[in-house]
């Protein structure tokens, strides 16, 4: 569904529940949970049923273009895949649960369910998931003048008037509030030994600033999969995203293992001699109460996992815009790189076969693209915007500014070494591409800028190498770093 292009920003406030309205809510979510497989169940056999007939796959095979597109879009006002149709399929459904659901909040469900299909439709997911019994869900309103509303520091649903929480000492939550509220949305988390509930309102315009700063000049990152390589005219940098998750994902690991243990103990009847599952065993599993306890501990421990990754990266984004505003970065496609590779290659050194997978586990442990949309969208605050190079054009990680020639490297080289003034010289690889970066104009790396800053870039980059080296005699550092 398409919103307003006004712009928009979130101010999540903690519920002050009862027993009483936790009982409610935890119905409402269930019944919500309920309505959205329906409804996407329904347009999930109706997305099957058009990918199958003749007309879709003579379409597909039509040249692109408008007559293409026109056609796609007379298949699915016939095989019922549009907004008219899912807001009058779930209607009747709502009704039969008027008291605890309104018709916008089942509305919002019903069209959640149609961007999954159409996500499925248009490649960008390989399946679809119906929401498990216990999985968590998020209910929202269309605007805030009915269905889940704000009122003067109360949501107010149906029966239910809940005070939201605002701490005195909150001074931005005090000043966000005074914005127009479009619309809110409730949702809860597993929080240590019980849940906890809070409402997300959608606020109008820009957030207030807290006490941020930008920078002036241009700043080059070269963003890794695990690392972000900043380079200033006053600082170079070579950090790891996030590390503070890495002791998380510790205990989260050793909680896997122990539940694995916990279900092998108590269900071995649904285990083969080799140690695989068992075909149809869904819904045979046996659970103690130490399991369930451990269970809610995983996911307090996931949850906190994506709040110490989000406040760390928004941590980060704020230090690169204090170096400058005009942030450049290559233009990096991470789906594709966290994808396995389709063709089987060798390596040109060890003459041994590649594996195919890449990317995708470190880039959804560290998020390097979480924070380039952080780092965008802060600098919007200050009107200006992330500079993506096109790195086809430009090829950062193999042009060499002193002899004026690009140099294709293998991934396990880390380091650049050149002959300047004289003397061997080596320049870890990440770093020298985002001074290369920060030295583009339109697609195009200045050379000149390139040979007239480079001895202050040596400078900061030797300063930056001897404190990498320095942090490596109390802590493991990233092997893509090869320091």
């Amino acid at each position: 569904m398409t919103r307003s292009t006004t712009p928009s920003f979130i101010l999540t406030l903690r519920l002050n529940t009862q027993k009483y309205q936790e009982d409610i809510l935890n119905k409402r979510f269930n019944i919500g949970r309920m309505i959205y497989n329906a409804c996407l169940s329904r347009l999930y056999r109706n997305c099957k049923l058009m990918k199958e007939s003749k007309a879709y796959i003579k379409t597909c095979k039509m040249p692109k273009g408008e007559e293409r597109n026109n056609r796609f879009a007379e298949l699915r006002e016939k095989y019922n895949l549009t907004i008219t149709y899912i807001d009058d399929y779930v209607s009747p459904m709502q009704k039969k649960f008027k008291k605890n659901i309104d018709s916008h909040t089942a509305q919002k469900l019903a069209e959640r369910a149609l961007d999954a299909v159409n996500k499925l439709i248009y490649g960008k997911a390989k399946k679809i998931h119906f929401k498990k019994y216990g999985e968590e869900i998020s209910l929202e309103s269309k605007t805030n003048k009915s269905g889940i509303k704000y009122r003067d520091g109360y949501i107010k649903w149906n029966d239910l008037e809940i005070p939201v929480t605002i701490k005195p000492n909150d001074k931005y939550a005090q000043l966000a509030i005074q914005s127009r509220v479009k619309y809110c949305r409730i949702f809860r988390q597993y929080v240590k030994n019980r849940y906890k509930y809070y409402v997300q309102l959608i606020l109008e315009g820009i957030p207030p600033l807290k006490e941020r700063k930008i920078g002036k000049g241009d700043v080059g990152l070269d963003s890794g999969t695990q690392t972000e390589s900043i380079v200033s005219d006053n600082e170079v940098k070579l950090v790891e995203l996030a590390p503070e998750i890495d002791s998380i994902d510790r205990e989260i690991i050793r909680l896997q293992r122990k539940l694995e243990r916990s279900r092998r103990m108590n269900n071995p009847e649904n285990y083969n001699s080799d140690g695989t599952v068992k075909k149809r065993t869904k819904g045979k599993w046996e659970k103690s109460k130490n399991y369930i306890k451990n269970q809610n501990k995983l996911k307090d421990r996931y949850r906190k996992r994506v709040a110490v990754k989000r406040q760390s990266l928004e941590r980060l984004a704020n230090y690169i815009i204090s170096l400058g505003n005009k942030i450049k970065v290559e233009d990096m496609n991470y789906d594709a790189l966290s994808k396995r590779a389709k063709e089987t290659t060798k390596n040109r050194k060890t003459k041994r076969f590649n594996k195919k997978r890449r990317f995708g586990k470190s880039i959804g442990t560290k998020s390097p693209g979480m924070l380039l949309n952080i780092t965008d969208r802060k600098l919007h605050y200050f009107g200006e915007e992330l500079i993506k190079v096109d790195k086809t054009k430009v090829k950062a990680s193999q042009y060499n500014h002193i002899t004026d020639t690009y140099d294709k490297k293998d991934l396990s080289d880390r380091w650049n070494c050149f002959n300047y003034n004289g003397k061997e010289i080596k320049v870890q690889r990440d770093l020298y591409s985002a001074y290369l970066l920060q030295n583009t104009e339109d697609n195009k790396i200045d050379r000149s800028k390139c040979i007239e800053k480079f001895d202050n870039f040596l400078k900061l980059h030797d300063k930056e190498i001897k404190r990498l080296k320095k942090l490596k005699e109390t802590k493991q550092l990233l092997g893509s770093m090869g320091v």
